[in-house]
């Protein structure tokens, strides 16, 4: 090769862009008369900004419907005596009666309360809410 041939490789290496950095993959190549703009991206540093867009969102989940569950009470028992059920057959729970039941929303622990009668119909009257710690599904 001659020293004109090596200065016009040169030639083409510099006509790259001066403020895009040059690496070792090769990069995407852009049909002639096409612009290329650098990616606009909100600020993460302002955590208001991003709170407020939250809570402006949050309305797009509210009629989201939840599955929500009352346990009165668990037990233990064996596969004998779950055949042995019948009509009138009384199932002993291990939670005594007046203790507060347990209120579920998607499987998971949110509040406590007592079972109360609302027109012939039973209901949670919500005593307790708990921390979002301890709302953990598990038994209590």
């Amino acid at each position: 090769m001659t020293d004109e041939g090596m200065g016009s490789v040169e030639q083409g290496a510099a006509a790259a862009p001066a403020n895009e950095p040059q690496s070792a993959e090769a990069s995407p190549v852009v049909p002639q008369g096409q612009e290329v703009e650098a990616a606009q991206y909100e600020s993460f540093d302002s955590p208001a900004a991003g709170a407020q867009n939250g809570v402006d969102r949050l309305h797009l989940l509210m009629d989201v419907p939840l599955r929500i569950s009352v346990e009165l009470g668990r037990t233990r028992l064996s596969v004998r005596e779950v055949l042995d059920l019948q009509e009138g057959s009384v199932v002993e729970l291990h939670r005594a009666a007046g203790d507060p039941v347990d209120v579920y929303v998607n499987d998971r622990l949110v509040a406590r309360g007592e079972v109360v009668v609302v027109d012939d119909c039973f209901a949670v009257r919500i005593t307790e809410l708990l921390p979002g710690g301890n709302r953990d599904g598990g038994e209590a």
